[in-house]
């Protein structure tokens, strides 16, 4: 017998340092590796038929001394199907065996290695040909309403595939599974001989891959000697509103089984009677009732129907609502007839249809009259809606709705200006009522001419006409009047009124006192007057400088400035502007050459109309310009305000509101 040895330290040593030199070899390898790219075949063939055994060969362009670690992904339409790590050199094998339709797709390979991953180019494959289905059923004669259960099988296809079952050639079902066969159950209610196939298509998308007919199936259906019956009565083809109408569904044939059966009366989507074996239904027959009515009779899965279409005469027509005239204003009367054009003159006459006229759901006309009512004109409101019923034999009908509006008057219009109105520029005026119906006619008067007119259609529209007065008195002549019903007269408006701005005219500028009459360090007034409508704004120059030496508004039409304390360097050629709404006017100039006087001495002075009204020389402006105070101490000064004031101004107004 052998004894176990216990290795010695020396050989344990020489082990592991054989190890660990081995070990840094293999790394060495590695690190040394040349990866260069991957390749991918099919085998024998990119087309082949079905059954065909086909290899997906993926193989690594790789440069080695030593061990590699390969990790190999097989792709199928960009779906991973396969997946092997190996550590030789060999090619890596994806065997498809007995390869069918549903393994066409482009094929690639990816390979990584030392972390490092390429991937082959694409490969199609095609497999064309598929398995011929096989159709089977559990039994081949059974009644109608039975379910049968039928299989449609291509035991050697995969992949998701959709089946399909006719009868007689017509699509009955159709299934999509992941499996190469499919159970359902059919039901059918057709009595005889009926012939059943299936097919299937293979699922490759975008597309898929049709396969043959399967064997055809035939099957025999036995008729249950039952059906339905549907009677109406009275008979014939006359019937007529007002009659009593009765309607029965019921069964024929042999009812052994009658515990299953149950019958349906309905017309279109009213359900109207059901019953085990009979249903019936009796109403009184108007004109509406007509149409097709449904017996249906059910037995388990049996379903059988039968119709019969029935038509009603009118005893009389639908009512219709008019009225006279078409159009009526507030507390015009107006005239209300309702008629039945129609009527079964083989059992009433025109004289037995009685009429009701109501205004929203309340009766105008208690009890029954021939038709016509007159809305009288004292009525406070007559707009709403109306409507009317013709009554005869218990038949009652009603109109259509009738909306009445009667039309509002309209009011006295109001002539107003539009913006500012100066004296011989063009401006508008705007004709409005407050109230009144659409359209309305606006007529412009000035005196008794008509000057313009206009129809206003839509809420939004106005009446506007442009005008031009040539004197502020012309706004007392205009004015307009509004119409919406030709059979009254046109309503009027008060006179045109409203602010008028008359241009300015005749500027003026004077001196005060007269110069003669000027000492030295005294004071002197310059006083600028106009003709027009204030308010004014006044503003004096002195020839050679652009700015003002003194501006003010007032309601006056003149006002002054004042110098004070004269001095020889207050000559020059002075003017004046006055401005107001209407436009900008300009004095003559005046120049002023004061030698004055001191005490008792002799003064020269010269008060010149310039004809040039041109600037003159440039004077250097001294001393103190003050505005004027007419409540102040100079009397003559405000006499000369007052004369300008009121020369020839009295057929001028203050602006007219």
């Amino acid at each position: 017998m052998w004894e176990l040895q216990q290795p010695s330290v020396r050989m344990v040593t020489r082990l592991l340092l054989l190890t660990s030199v081995l070990l840094s070899t293999c790394q060495v390898a590695e690190s040394q590796a040349l990866f260069t790219g991957v390749t991918l075949t099919l085998e024998p063939s990119n087309d082949v038929s079905q059954g065909t055994n086909v290899t997906v060969r993926c193989q690594a362009v790789v440069s080695s001394s030593g061990f590699l670690n390969r990790k190999y992904t097989i792709y199928k339409d960009n779906a991973e199907v396969h997946t092997e790590s190996i550590t030789t050199a060999e090619d890596l094998i994806y065997s498809l065996r007995m390869a069918r339709v549903a393994n066409t797709g482009k094929y690639k390979c990816k390979v990584n290695i030392q972390d490092k991953e390429l991937s082959s180019n694409s490969e199609k494959l095609t497999v064309t040909g598929l398995q011929t289905p096989v159709l089977s059923v559990d039994k081949r004669v059974f009644s109608e309403g039975e379910e049968v259960t039928v299989w449609c099988k291509a035991p050697e296809e995969s992949g998701n595939i959709v089946f399909y079952f006719y009868k007689d050639s017509k699509e009955l079902y159709e299934e999509m599974v992941n499996a190469n066969q499919v159970e359902t159950r059919l039901r059918f209610n057709n009595a005889g001989d009926h012939r059943l196939h299936c097919d299937y298509r293979v699922i490759l998308l975008p597309d898929s891959v049709p396969s043959t007919a399967s064997n055809n199936v035939v099957v025999t259906v036995k008729e249950l000697f039952i059906t339905p019956v549907i009677s109406v009565r009275p008979h014939g083809s006359m019937i007529i509103e007002g009659d009593i109408l009765d309607i029965s569904c019921s069964v024929s044939g042999n009812l052994q089984n009658s515990s299953r059966l149950k019958v349906y009366l309905n017309k279109g989507q009213n359900l109207l009677s059901t019953g085990q074996s009979k249903a019936n239904h009796s109403i009184r027959a108007l004109a509406e009732h007509s149409g097709e009515f449904q017996c249906t009779l059910e037995m388990g899965n049996v379903v059988k129907q039968v119709t019969e279409n029935v038509t009603i005469t009118e005893l009389f027509s639908q009512p219709v609502l008019t009225m006279y005239p078409t159009e009526v204003f507030e507390k015009e009367k107006f005239t209300l007839t309702c008629r039945s054009t129609n009527y079964s003159s083989d059992r009433i006459s025109a004289s037995d249809v009685k009429y009701s006229i109501y205004k929203d759901n309340y009766t105008l006309t208690p009890g029954s009259f021939n038709g016509i009512y007159v809305v009288p004109g004292v009525v406070r409101n007559s707009s709403g809606i109306y409507s009317c019923k013709a009554d005869a034999r218990m038949i009652s009908k009603y109109s259509a709705k009738l909306p009445v509006h009667a039309k509002v008057l309209v009011s006295k219009p109001e002539l107003t200006a539009i913006g500012r109105v100066v004296v011989g520029k063009p401006f508008q005026v705007r004709c409005h009522s407050d109230r009144g119906s659409l359209p309305i006619e606006y007529t412009l008067w000035k005196k008794y001419s008509e000057v313009n007119s206009t129809t206003v259609q839509q809420p939004h529209h106005q009446a506007i006409f442009p005008i031009t007065v040539q004197h502020y008195s012309d706004m007392q002549d205009y004015k307009c009047e509004a119409r919406n019903n030709p059979k009254i007269d046109a309503v009027v408006s008060n006179k045109l009124n409203t602010t008028v701005i008359v241009p300015l005219s005749n500027p003026g500028l004077s001196v005060v006192p007269d110069l003669l009459e000027v000492t030295e360090g005294n004071e002197m007034y310059l006083i600028c007057g106009v003709e027009g409508s204030p308010p004014v704004t006044f503003k004096w120059y002195r020839r050679g400088n652009n700015q003002p030496l003194f501006t003010i508004t007032s309601i006056q039409s003149s006002e002054s400035l004042q110098i004070k304390g004269l001095g020889n360097e207050h000559s020059g050629t002075y003017y004046c502007e006055a401005i107001n709404y209407a436009n900008m006017v300009r004095s003559q100039p005046v120049t002023v050459d004061v030698p004055l006087r001191k005490g008792t001495e002799t003064v020269y002075s010269e008060v010149q109309n310039s004809p040039t009204g041109a600037p003159g020389d440039h004077y250097d402006y001294q001393g103190s310009v003050e505005y004027a105070d007419l409540n102040g101490d100079q009397p003559e000064v405000n006499q000369a305000l007052l004369e300008v004031n009121h020369q020839d101004h009295h057929d001028l107004p203050v602006p007219v509101e």
